[in-house]
């Protein structure tokens, strides 16, 4: 493996992303790129749209899966560990506080003020990100159109999921229209999951949580909310969890940083107490590695074979584009007011006008903003 990063180094980053990493996804990539691309250069611009697009293809949640990538590709197997687990780790601790918290007293401290600053800085970040990835990953006029097609489905609430296969597939497709040789997709193992372990917690509400949490993990594609849906389905619908815990566990989801999965946390605790939160905890991510795991040794050969590799740019356009919506979504959201359209502008004019500074202290300032216009 070329340019290995030790173990250290990809621990430090990723467990500063998990603490400041607050807005979602797309935010979280868009701050993953300012590390590894931009100050350390880890990695090129194309190799890192490779990996996210490769991400947007396996179910997961995208930037837990993003940052295992990362990992493998520049530590091998301890660095997909380590990323992960670093990424994972503040999240679920700083959720696992709020669920003792509610658990104990009934309800959630309030923080409001300082996340009505932070979105708005989230836009910010995201939208620098967005433009050189969009530069990149246009390398012709039909990936231009593709990827104004994506975007436009996207905004009209098309499933991410088709967009980007359907923009993979149409590439792939007319490549062997011009060109009629045949290369041939690799297909993918299919895997099988290990056996449990029994431990001395493993009862039948943290066995339901286990297998509720793995198969939700192994099939889900799209956004927390994506999830949330699934979760009342088999928690609320079953009668484990109210509807009121569900809600407030999508609060704790957006207030916290890191993985927006990290709301499984909350929930396995208000179900089963210490022991839940643990297992739904491991139940959700698992799925996360073994996919990266299996995917990541074939992106390079994907890249090399001139067919897949067609498909891949098609498929990092539509990453791109699904980012540019989800961004004018939230813009749509959170930009509300004089006090929002202040912090987005301030954190806008940092983003693109001092482009070594990094995007925690753009989070920060905008949290830090966001209080003290909120007085107002």
């Amino acid at each position: 493996m070329e340019n290995k990063i030790s173990q250290k180094e990809i621990a430090k980053i990723f467990l500063k992303l998990g603490f400041v990493g607050f807005g979602g996804p797309a935010a979280h990539i868009a701050m993953m790129r300012d590390e590894v691309v931009i100050k350390r250069k880890w990695m090129n611009e194309q190799h890192f749209l490779d990996l996210l697009g490769a991400t947007n293809l396996i179910p997961g949640p995208n930037s837990t899966e993003m940052a295992i990538h990362i990992g493998y590709d520049k530590g091998g197997w301890k660095g997909l560990l380590t990323a992960g687990l670093c990424f994972i780790l503040p999240a679920v601790l700083v959720t696992g506080v709020f669920a003792w918290l509610y658990y104990k007293y009934g309800q959630l401290p309030e923080i409001q003020p300082f996340i009505y600053g932070i979105k708005p800085a989230i836009i910010a970040i995201i939208i620098g990100a967005v433009f050189p990835l969009a530069k990149k990953s246009i390398k012709s006029t039909f990936l231009g159109i593709l990827g104004v097609g994506v975007l436009i489905g996207a905004l009209l609430g098309g499933d991410e999921i088709y967009l980007m296969f359907g923009a993979g597939l149409l590439a792939f497709a007319l490549h062997y229209t011009r060109k009629r040789k045949s290369d041939t997709l690799q297909s993918f193992v299919p895997f099988t999951f290990l056996q449990i372990v029994q431990t001395t917690f493993w009862t039948t509400t943290n066995s339901k949580l286990f297998w509720t949490f793995l198969k939700i993990g192994s099939i889900l594609y799209g956004s927390g909310y994506v999830l949330f849906a699934f979760l009342d389905t088999e928690l609320v619908a079953t009668g484990l969890l109210t509807r009121q815990q569900l809600m407030d566990a999508i609060a704790v989801g957006q207030f916290t940083p890191g993985p927006v999965f990290s709301s499984v946390t909350f929930i396995g605790f208000q179900i089963n107490g210490l022991s839940g939160a643990i297992i739904s905890t491991i139940a959700i991510f698992l799925p996360s590695f073994v996919f990266v795991a299996l995917l990541n040794p074939l992106i390079r050969k994907l890249r090399n074979s001139k067919g897949l590799s067609d498909f891949l740019d098609a498929v990092n356009v539509a990453s791109v584009a699904i980012i540019a919506a989800v961004c004018f979504t939230m813009g749509k959201e959170t930009i509300t007011d004089w006090r929002t359209i202040t912090i987005a502008l301030i954190s806008g004019i940092i983003v693109f006008r001092l482009k070594k500074i990094n995007s925690a202290f753009v989070v920060l300032g905008g949290s830090l903003l966001g209080y003290l216009l909120f007085q107002f």
